[in-house]
Formats: C-alpha cells, structure tokens, sequence
C-alpha cells in the first residue's frame, strides 16, 4: 500500500515538473534527470521499495503507453478488489459468528431469568415491572424502524411500484453503458496513465459506478441473506468493477482489468423485459433468457482472453504477451465453441490456454444445447405474428372464425369486385392455424388489400394486435360443413362475446348455422342490431329460399344472384345462356333519390327510373313520423316520395345507380341517353304530383295500422289456391278465433300430436293431394337439425289467404321427424308419410306427380368425409324420381309450372263476385285422384289460365334440390353439357332454379357490410316476415304463440307478395307475342300497382322447335326493348288483395253443393279458354308486323 502511494507521488511530481502525464514506456533520453528526481523521491518516501524503483521507474510523456520496461499497477486494482471482497465476506462472517454466540448466551440466561420470575412473579409489585416494558417498547421500536428501512430498499429494487422499475431499468441501462465504455477502451493498451480530469469516458465511467455503488448499497439493506447477497453474480460484478474505478482516479491511470464483467448483467434482459411488459409469452422469454446467457458468457470470456494475452504471464515478466483486439477474442471463442478451430487466432499465454481448456468444455456444451433450442424457438416463431398499423385515412375490417382457401377465396372474390365503388377498405385476416400454401398465394394475390396475422379472437392480445378497437367492422365466417352446426354456432358466439368484451361497439357481422341458435346472440349486452350487428343464419335464409321457389319457381336463383357480384360475359351466340348471363350482371344497390323525384308517387317514380334512368327500382327505404325508418317492398301509389329517400335498385354496377342521385328534371328531361345523366349545378327542386284526396284516403285508411305493426317490411308471395274436398276454407273467422300468431304475420293452430298428422302409405293414396309441396328429407336420430320450421314459415305467411296455402307433406325418417315436430306444430296443412325419399311406393302415394314442388333435403350431409359423396342422397332421390313413369293419371291442368292470373284484375266483374285462384276438384276414380283445374271466365274478366300438361313423366315434375359440394351440381342433369369446373352459377339446375347450394350465401357478408339493409330485404324477401322482435319472442318460447286477430295484426298482412304471371291468357296477352318488355312493365305498373323485375323462360324458347323443353330459366331485369314469348312467365311484385279470401269462400262454398254441377262447369268453361287461345296468334301475327322493327334483341 506504501509503496503504491508512493509511486503515485513521485508520479505527481514527475507530472508537475514536466506538465505531463506519466508514462512507463522510456525512449528519450532527455528525460533521465527527471527519472533520477523521481527516483530519489521515491527512495525518499520508502525504503523498501528503493533498489525496484530504481529500476523500473522512469519518466514518460502523456503518449507514451506503460509498457513493460515502466511500473505496472495491475496489482493495485485487482487489490482494490479482492480487499473489498474478502474484507466484507469476513465481517459478514464474524458478525454471524458474534451472533450466534450472543444469541446462544442470550438464550441461556432467558431460561435463567424466566425461572426466576416465575418463582418471585407472586411477590413483585406492578411498578417493578415498568421499566422492563420500557425496555421492549424500545427494542420493539429499533425493530420497526429497521424493518421499515428494509422494506423500502426493497421496494425500491423489486419494480413492483413505478419507481422501482424506473431504477431496475436505469441500472441495466447505466450496466450496458459501462459495457459500451469497455468496448470503446479495449482499443487502447491495458494499463495506460490518464488523467481523470482530461478523460472523458473515465469520468462517465466514474459517474456509473457511483451509481452502482449507491444501487448494491440498497441491494445489501434489502437482501434477507447477507452471506449470500454477497456471492451473488451481480455483486460480484460490482466487486471486480466499481472498486477498480476509484483506485484509476486516485493512481490517474486505467487498467482495463475485469471491467468485462458487466456482461454478465446482460443475464437480466429478460427480466427487464418483462417489466416493461414487452415479453408475454413463455417462448419469447425462453428464447430471450437463451440468447441472453449465452452471449453475456461469450462477451465475457473474450474479455477474460483479451486482458491474459494482452498482458501476458506474470511468471514470464509479461514477456509472452500478444497484440489482440477484443473482437478477435470474440472471434477465437466463437470458433472455439463451434469446435472449428481454424487457428489463425489462438492462445500464447499459459492463462489464456489454461482458460480455454476449462471453457471449452462448459462452451461446447452450452454450444451444442443454446444454439439448436434458440434456432428451434426462432424458426417456431409465428411468421404471421405481427401487429397491424393502421394507414390514415383507409378503414380495416377483421375478419376472423372458419377461414380456408375456399371461404376466403369466395369472400374475397366478392368483396373486391370491381363492379363494387372504390372500395377502401383493408381486409385484416386473424385465424390461430398459419395459412397453408394456397392460401399463402392467395394472400400474397392480394397483398396490396389484404394482411394476415396468427392469433385467436378469444385472446384480447390478439385482438389489440389486429386494432379491433379502431376496425370499421368485425366478421366471422362459419364452417358451413361441420359434422356438428351447434358446436360450431357456439363456438363463434363466444368470438362475438370475447370481442364485444374486448370493445362493445364494435360492429359483428356473424355467420351462424342454425336458426335456433341465433337467440343466444340476444343474450350479449351489447349486441345490437340497431347498431349494425347482423346474424346471417345459413339454415334460414337457405331453406327460404328454397321455400321461395315452393312458391315461384326460379326466385331462389334470381335473388341468390342479386346479392352476388358477377362480372359481365358477353355471348354473341343467340343461346339460353346469353339472356341468363345478362341477368346474372345485375346487383342489388342502394341510392338516395333525387329532389326532383320528391312528392312522386312510387309508381311514378319507379316508370321514369325504368324508362328513362334504366333502372329498376323495387324498394324504399321509408322514415315515418316519428323518424323509424322501414324498408317497404312496392308500395303502391298511396306513398309520396320524401326528402332523403333511399333506393333499392337492380343495375349492373354502381356507377349507373348515381343517376337516380343526379337526376334533375330541369336538365336532363329532354336527355334519351342515359349514361349522359350526371351531376348538374342546379338547386335541389321539388316536384309534386297531384292525386285524387278520396283514393289516397283510403289507401291510408286501409294501410294505416301496418305503419305501427312491428314488422313494416313487406312480404313477396305468390297467389296459389289448393283445395282440399271437405274442408271450409272461410277466411272471415270470428276474431275469437286465434288463426294468426300473435304478430300477425304467419298462419297458426293450436299444437298438434304428431301422431294425428302421420299418414300411412294406404291414408295417403286414398287422400286427395295435388298443388301440395312434398318435402323429401333424409335424416335420422343422430342427425343434425336443420330447422324445418325455416321452409315452413314461408309458405305459412299471413299475407296468404288460408286456401291459399299450400299442404306440406313430409317423406321421410319418423324418428327424425319427430325431434323436429315441436316447431312444426303450430302450422296448419302438414303431414307426414313415414317412410324414405328412395321408396317409389312412397312417392306414389303422395301423388309427386301431381305436387306443386318437390324438395329434396338431407341431414346427414356433413357427416361424410369424402366431399363427393356428401350429396349421395340428394342426387339419388332426384334421378330416382325422374326416372319415375305415371301412366295411370290424365291430363294435369297444372297452373303452377304455367303461371298464374293475380288475384285482384278482375274487379270489372258486372256481377261484383269476382273468382280469384282455381278450383281443384277430384275425379271419382279407382285408385287415382285426377285434379281438374276448372275457370270461370266472364266477359270483362282476366281469365285464369288453364293448360293442359301431362305429367306422365318424372322428368315434367319440379323439383329443388339442396347441395353441399357445388360441383355434384354436373350430376343431377344428365343432359345437360356443364364442365365439372363450371361455377354453380353458370350451370343449368342453377340457372333453371332447380339446384340451391348454401355456398351462394357466402356473398351476404360482404353484401351485408357494405350495405346492411340489403340483408333486411333479403331477409324479408325469403323468410316470410320474420321480425327481431318475432326472433325475441321464439327464443323465449320456441314456439309461435298463437293471438286474436285485431286491426293491428290483420294490417300485418297487408304487405306484398311475389308473382308469377303467365303471358298465354289475360289483359297481357297482346304482349306475349312479339311484345316489348318496357311495355309491359308501364302496363301492369299503372294499372295493377305490379312490378315486374325478371322472366321465367322456357331454355328453347329462342328456337322456333315443334318440341321444346320444358326446363325454363331466369332473366332478371330484362332491358326495355326485350322481346316477350307468349310462353314466358313473369316476375313481379303485386299488392295483397283483400277480397280473394271472401271470393274464395263462396266458389269454396258452391263447389262443395254439387260435385256433379263443378264436373259439368268444368267441362263447359274449359273451352272457351282453348278457344280463345286458338284465335289469338292470328291477332298477334298483325301486331308482330306492325312492331317488329322496333323490337332490339339482346
């Protein structure tokens, strides 16, 4: 120690003398009177040291390193250290051993001193005993003023409070800043004379480790353990470290030393980083904590191997030392680990190679174990694991749930369409599977719009990462083929839950499966539908559809193709296909209409878009007082436009929707072209158009209660009366009489047994069925339900008239049936013929033949593996039935497959007992019931048609059959030439509505995220009037309820209903030949208030064939110059006629009076209609002359 400070005085001096700092490396020979001065003070000042300090001291300059022919001072530092160590470890260490002896002693004179105060305890006062707990008190109170001190050091070392993680933090920061500071002096020779005053990085340097020392003096208060605290790594880091830095200042020279240590605080990365709440998982942490140790202990043995061969032996007077910078020690224990050994850089020194001979054993274990588990984690590491950033001004959606290459190719087919506006809007994709190949593509496709990331929606980290909180939208696609539907459903209600929890106003579009399951949604606080939140039910809307086509045949395939992007395929070729294609182009829009159209009536409104605008307007979206807007469905003359008005429009793109928006009379009233009409500079104006007070009053009177009713959607059905011998069809019921449910929007009954609606084979030959609907399901025990109650509700609609409905007849499973009854059984007109769809027998005795649609459904689809064979059953029942031959029944007079008159044309009537619909009567025949279709026709009156057809053929009967897999569709036609790689669209069942597959729904989510009231009008359009306040009251009971018919719910039914109107008989025959589309558009809209908006054409129609088939397909929205055939049947929209039900009656009345008076007027009133339409085609040939130039094909 003596000589130490010596030699640092004479350093001082040698320092004054010359102003310089010294150095031990001598070259100049100058400087030997300042070396004999400085050796005589240092003989001076110690005796012992004298003949060495002759020796080795002499004087240098400040760029000079000290080197071996000057003093070294390692000694000193390393010193510094060990004192510090081994001096604490042994106070630590006597203070135990002190102790332990004071508390054995101590024990032994408290057991002394307890005997004896048990034995005086009874003699000695109250006041003895005082200053003994005056003792305690203070002892106590040592005691708590110690503990308290302790606890805050460590709370403040623990990062349990915010200042405490502040400190954790800034120790680690100011530890990797000393390393840094290392790093940067490694460069420089390992022992160098620096003035501290001068050297800035010492003095940073000095700064941390005043830090440090006041940080272990906290660690040292807080630690529990003493002994162990002190041979613990961080504290022996701040041995070998902090005490060196002090022991620089005083010398004013630096040893480079084992300041290498503070790697070892690299260890606490992780830790740091769990504070911060950076790290979450336990991979992320594994994999920090990996990298971590493994290169805090590479760093730190190049730190060792750079001072011991920078230095050298001290056994060899440091003679055998070598020039190594730090980083090619790094380099020499990297290869040294990897057992590489390249040896262009290797150990000299004796340390160095005794050192790599210890390392190399823990290095090459710690090689071989860290360096696979790290390349393991890293390589296990989500790819898509990121988070989004969200670009300004371009709103996201998310969509999460069942997401495969094919549910994501068909949602972003339709989504990204390009007939859509701009859309801009960024797709986030959040599924917990990584995507595989295809689906990578696909991704990479569309990369520019779409990002997907790997997570759960059921995990709130996953949801901030995809910016839930700021999406525009959130939604869920469903697995429409799991073997299970309610797993499934529940499993995406909790999606909705977890994100709904995560951000309740948040907007959820959700596919769900069953329709029974969309009552659970109703259960989340914060579901509202109001809001946007929309439930698309698969099951649903599917089998409304199909109960649609019960009604009019090739609806279900004109509206699955309104809601469906399509792109445009142009066709030269005068084929089916292209009038279909044309059709398939248009999309349903919605626009707000312009002022001018303001104080219009709809049907006004509706002709000037048609024939000026060529746009078909079959909606709007109405705001009563009270400012509760509805959608209503044609509604008649009676409604005035409003300010403000949306439109629901059929067109081919967006872009030609705007000219309703732009419309002004001023300007573009003289314009002939269409594509013309754009924005103008006018001012918003008002137009009005008078009406009679007295018609419009009675409209209102009549309309009145619908506008307060719950459900303020119209409805669309078509008019089709059955009659069934011995039954009294009276509509004009007592109002006791509960034959509405209590929303009045569907016909009701009391429940029945199931047993009283069963039929056997033999009860079903002998009943009369014909205009029915035959329901062929498959199905068992173990099958899933697909919620038959979904196709009866449609064809249950109040806006029917009870003989209008048609009687259901299922064929299928009992047992299956019967799991399905109990919500069946409050609909009247259904029966149940125990049996299977493949049994001939079984078909014959419902009278298929004579059926007005044939529904093939299975259960047990989704239970099959193999795709292609999930429609099996399907398909076999359909080419079953068309094999079938009936050559015992006679000329079927079927108005169904030929159209029909709609009730309400025929109010002329001299005798004001106008008859709508037909009278089926049967024939007294041997084991046959023969429907004869019979028309009362009156001079004045639209007749009704009345066609012969045979059905002596399975192939003549109509029939819908539902698929999963869409390219089993090539199977159910065998004549037809549809490519197995066909979309469904394309092929003809398909366009012949006489195949439905669920994938056709896919479209209604983005459908519905872009405009939400266009699933509103799907909705009411296919399911007959259903309600959220209808769906509330289900999911309470399960069931519909029954209520007394008031004025409130018979104004339910005034709501419209889909037609199919046959251009052979009536007012619209002139047309049928030759006739413009435009024309009869104009016609049926001023005089009946019916809007036309698609045909119904027989495929060969356009080829002039003796024997044409009969499958038709649909052309929707033809232009205005189309050309009529008298065969087509037409689509349109036609008000409720509130007298069919009492017309109805009385022919239902009369007809039942005398068999024999109905077989005669049968016979009497057929012939004037055969003759009627034997005279017409010499009336059309003159009026085809006449037209035919004007008439422009498509």
């Amino acid at each position: 120690g003596g000589g130490g400070g010596g030699g640092g005085s004479s350093l001082r001096m040698s320092s004054n003398i010359h102003a310089n700092h010294l150095s031990l490396d001598a070259s100049s020979s100058s400087s030997s009177s300042s070396s004999s001065s400085s050796s005589s003070s240092s003989s001076s000042s110690s005796s012992v040291h004298e003949p060495k300090m002759d020796a080795l001291i002499i004087p240098v300059t400040m760029e000079v390193p000290c080197d071996s022919r000057g003093q070294r001072m390692w000694w000193a530092f390393l010193a510094s250290s060990m004192v510090t160590f081994f001096g604490g470890l042994f106070i630590i260490l006597l203070w135990r051993t002190l102790k332990y002896l004071w508390t054995v002693c101590c024990h032994c004179g408290g057991k002394t001193k307890e005997a004896q105060k048990i034995n005086n305890g009874s003699s000695q006062a109250d006041g003895t005993l005082k200053p003994v707990d005056e003792k305690e008190e203070a002892v106590a109170a040592e005691v708590g003023w110690m503990t308290s001190v302790k606890d805050w050091a460590g709370v403040m070392i623990s990062a349990q409070t915010l200042t405490g993680r502040v400190l954790v933090v800034l120790v680690f920061a100011l530890s990797i800043g000393a390393l840094v500071i290392y790093f940067i002096d490694s460069s420089n020779p390992i022992e160098s004379c620096q003035n501290f005053y001068k050297d800035f990085t010492l003095q940073i340097d000095m700064a941390f480790n005043v830090f440090f020392l006041l940080y272990f003096g906290l660690r040292f208060i807080a630690a529990n353990d003493k002994l162990w605290f002190w041979l613990e790594v961080n504290s022996v880091v701040d041995f070998f470290t902090v005490p060196p830095v002090f022991v620089s200042v005083y010398l004013n020279r630096s040893w480079l030393g084992l300041r290498f240590l503070r790697a070892l605080r690299l260890i606490q990365f992780s830790e740091i980083l769990q504070f911060l709440n950076i790290l979450k998982t336990s991979n992320s942490i594994k994999l920090v904590n990996l990298l971590s140790i493994f290169i805090s202990t590479w760093l730190t043995a190049a730190g060792f191997i750079h001072l011991v061969e920078n230095s050298g032996d001290p056994w060899e007077n440091f003679q055998n030392n070598q020039a190594l910078t730090y980083w090619e020690c790094v380099y020499l224990l990297m290869v040294t680990m990897s057992t590489v050994g390249y040896g262009d850089v290797y150990a000299k020194t004796t340390l160095g190679r005794l050192f790599m001979v210890f390392f190399i054993l823990g290095g090459l274990a710690m090689f071989a174990s860290y360096v696979p588990e790290i390349i393991e984690l890293i390589g296990n590491r989500k790819k898509y694991g990121g988070s989004y950033s969200a670009v300004s001004g371009r709103k996201h959606i998310v969509v999460c749930g069942h997401i495969t290459l094919e549910s994501v190719s068909n949602f972003l087919k339709d989504f990204l369409h390009k007939d859509r506006d701009d859309v801009n809007v960024e797709i986030v994709f959040l599924h917990n599977i990584s995507p595989n190949l295809e689906l990578e593509a696909l991704f990479k496709r569309h990369f520019t719009q779409v990002e997907f990331y790997q997570g759960s929606v059921l995990n709130p980290h996953d949801l901030a990462r995809v910016k839930i909180e700021s999406a525009d939208a959130c939604l869920i696609l469903a697995n429409k083929y799991c073997a299970d539907p309610d797993a499934e459903d529940a499993s995406n209600i909790m999606r909705v839950i977890s994100i709904k929890n995560y951000h309740p106003k948040i907007r959820i579009i959700t596919q769900m499966l069953q329709y029974h399951n969309k009552a659970h949604l109703l259960n989340i606080p914060s579901w509202n539908w109001k809001e946007g939140d929309d439930a698309i039910c698969l099951a649903e809307l599917k089998l409304g559809f199909i109960a649609q086509s019960c009604l009019a045949q090739g609806l279900s395939t004109m509206l699955a193709n309104l809601f469906s992007m399509r792109s445009f395929i142009k066709i030269e070729e005068d084929t089916w296909q292209k009038y279909y294609l044309e059709g398939v182009s248009n999309e349903m829009y919605t626009e707000y209409l312009s002022s001018a159209f303001v104080g219009l009536s709809f049907p006004t409104v509706c002709e000037l878009c048609f024939v000026k605008l060529k746009l078909l307007m079959i909606a709007i979206e109405y705001k009563s007082a009270n400012r509760e807007s509805r959608i209503l469905i044609n509604p008649g003359n009676h409604l005035k436009i409003q300010e403000g008005t949306l439109g629901f429009f059929i067109a081919s793109d967006a872009k030609e929707v705007k000219r309703a928006f732009f419309y002004c009379k001023a300007c573009h009233d003289d314009i002939t072209d269409p594509k013309r009409i754009k924005k103008c500079g006018c001012k918003r104006l008002i137009y009005f158009e008078d009406e009679q007070p007295s018609t419009l009053s009675k409209k209102k009177q009549r309309n009145g209660g619908m506008r307060n009713s719950p459900n303020t959607s119209p409805k669309l059905m078509r008019h089709d009366p059955l009659l069934i011998p011995g039954n009294d069809q009276i509509d004009n019921m007592d109002s006791n009489v509960k034959k509405y449910d209590s929303t009045g929007m569907f016909h009701w009954c009391a429940p029945k047994e199931i047993e009283k609606v069963i039929l056997t084979r033999s009860e079903a030959a002998m009943t009369v069925l014909s205009g029915h609907v035959v329901v062929c399901i498959f199905g068992d025990v173990s099958s899933a339900l697909i919620g038959l109650r979904n196709l009866v509700m449609p064809l249950r609609a109040s806006n029917f008239h009870y003989h209008e409905l048609k009687h259901i007849v299922f064929v299928g499973s009992i047992e299956y049936l019967k799991r399905e009854w109990e919500t069946l059984h409050n609909f009247p007109k259904v029966s149940i013929l125990p049996g299977t769809p493949l049994s001939r027998a079984d078909l014959r005795a419902v009278n298929i033949n004579l059926c007005d649609m044939c529904v093939i459904l299975s259960a047990n689809q989704n239970n099959i593996d193999d795709t292609s064979l999930q429609d099996k059953e399907c398909i076999l029942a359909s080419l079953n039935i068309k094999s079938m031959q009936f050559d015992d029944s006679i000329g079927v007079l079927q108005a169904n497959s030929q159209g029909f008159t709609p009730p309400g044309m025929d109010r002329s009537s001299p005798d004001n007992s106008p008859v709508h619909g037909m009278l089926r009567q049967p024939s007294i025949t041997t084991g046959v019931n023969i429907p004869i279709i019979t028309e009362l026709a009156k001079p004045g009156k639209l007749p009704l048609v009345s066609v012969n057809q045979e059905k002596n053929s399975g192939t003549h009967i109509l029939m819908i059959t539902e698929l999963v897999n869409d390219t089993n569709v090539q199977f159910l036609d065998q004549d037809d030439d549809d490519d197995p790689d066909t979309e469904l669209y394309l092929t003809q069942p398909f366009a012949c509505g006489t195949a439905f597959a669920v994938s056709v729904l896919d479209s209604l989510m983005s459908a519905t995220y872009f405009n939400d009231n266009i699933l509103t009008l799907i909705r009411t359009l296919v399911t007959g009037g259903a309600t959220p306040e209808l769906e509330a009251l289900i999911a309470e009971e399960n069931a519909l309820r029954g209520g007394y018919s008031t004025p409130q719910t018979l104004a339910n039914r005034d709501r419209c209903r889909v037609a199919q109107l046959a251009l052979l008989d009536g007012p619209f025959a002139d047309l049928g030949d030759g006739g413009c589309y435009g024309d009869l558009f104009c016609k049926a809209l001023k005089t009946y208030n019916m809007l036309c908006f698609g045909i119904y054409r027989l495929r060969d129609a356009h080829l002039s064939t003796p024997s044409q088939c009969t499958k038709r397909y649909v052309i929707t929205n033809p232009p205005y110059e189309f050309e009529l055939v008298p065969t087509d049947l037409i689509f349109c929209l036609m008000q409720f006629d509130h007298n069919a039900g009492q017309s109805r009656a009385s022919l239902s009345h009369s007809s039942h009076s005398s068999q024999s008076s109905s077989k005669k007027s049968s016979s009497v009133h057929s012939i004037p209609s055969t003759a009627n339409r034997q005279n017409r085609p010499k009336s059309r040939e003159s009026r085809d002359k006449q037209n035919r130039k004007e008439m422009v094909y498509r």
